[in-house]
């Protein structure tokens, strides 16, 4: 099912399959979230859940013994959510764990997507509940992408994505065949100061990996007009900056949990970086939001 939310300065789309952002049109009419093409990437702004990018094989096991196999991203992203309240301003989606999911991701949980309109801001939380009765280890992140150009005057190197803080010269690098994070190789990321600016080479080889991000906020904008999006990342340590490989128009600016499996970590699922715990019952939130500029 497709729903659309008009406030303020927003027009928003959204999708109860994936739980995901559909469309962001500014009070112009401008589009601002990348449309999907399937001849650059299909995708637009899937949830990752509850892995962010890829494990060894697609494979990990929990330190009791409990497997699990999942495919890039996780499990949620092509799955249909359930409408769980609808107002002026505010939508809210929720997942819950079936038969085919337990089988790669043995806990039972509950996923909610809220989104929250204000003037040009969108607010995305994640609530992530252990509905079983163990411990429940999961990463989680977003995968938004933007137009980039939006005019159709301009080029994608017209635009630049700026940090808050002056961030590592060095990334480490993605495995192009396995999807995993080479840790004991890294490469200069192209950053001038506080201003990465953008060219379709920087992705030929897969993503940026700002695995000691400095910076709460990120922002792609046009060079000289300003135009674009920020992206205020809250409590998410990692950020991935990513596009087609293809010279697909468009920036992905991810903010994550947790890395696919890195060259130095094993494959228990609680011992990779930053595994988030949640205990049977609780509820674990977590928040980033989007202003159109």
């Amino acid at each position: 099912m497709k729903y659309l939310l008009k406030k303020d300065r927003l027009e928003v789309g959204f999708t109860s399959l994936g739980g995901a952002l559909t469309s962001i049109k500014n009070e112009a009419g401008t589009e601002y979230l990348w449309q999907g093409d399937p001849e650059y990437w299909s995708g637009q702004a899937p949830v990752l859940f509850p892995i962010c990018g890829s494990l060894r094989d697609n494979k990990a096991v929990t330190k009791d013994g409990k497997q699990i196999q999942m495919p890039r991203h996780g499990i949620v992203r092509k799955e249909e959510f359930k409408l769980e309240s609808e107002k002026e301003d505010s939508i809210c989606f929720s997942i819950s764990e079936n038969v085919e999911m337990v089988g790669k991701y043995p806990y039972p949980f509950t996923l909610s997507m809220e989104y929250s309109l204000k003037e040009n801001r969108i607010l995305v939380t994640y609530g992530v509940k252990n509905t079983g009765t163990e411990d429940m280890p999961f990463f989680i992140g977003g995968h938004p992408a933007f137009r980039c150009p939006l005019l159709p005057a301009e080029n994608f190197e017209d635009y630049q994505v700026v940090f808050d803080a002056e961030e590592e010269k060095t990334a480490p690098t993605p495995d192009l065949k396995t999807g995993l994070v080479d840790m004991g190789h890294r490469k200069e990321n192209s950053l001038e100061g506080t201003v990465l600016p953008l060219a379709h080479s920087l992705f030929y080889q897969d993503g940026i990996i700002f695995d000691q991000l400095k910076s709460k906020k990120v922002t792609l904008c046009h060079k000289e007009t300003g135009r674009g999006v920020e992206l205020e990342m809250g409590s998410f340590p990692y950020l991935v900056i990513w596009s087609a490989a293809n010279d697909g128009p468009f920036l992905a600016l991810e903010p994550w949990t947790g890395l696919s499996t890195c060259s130095d970590e094993n494959d228990i699922f609680e011992e990779k970086r930053n595994a988030a715990i949640v205990k049977p019952g609780v509820e674990k939130r977590l928040s980033y939001q989007i202003t159109i500029l």
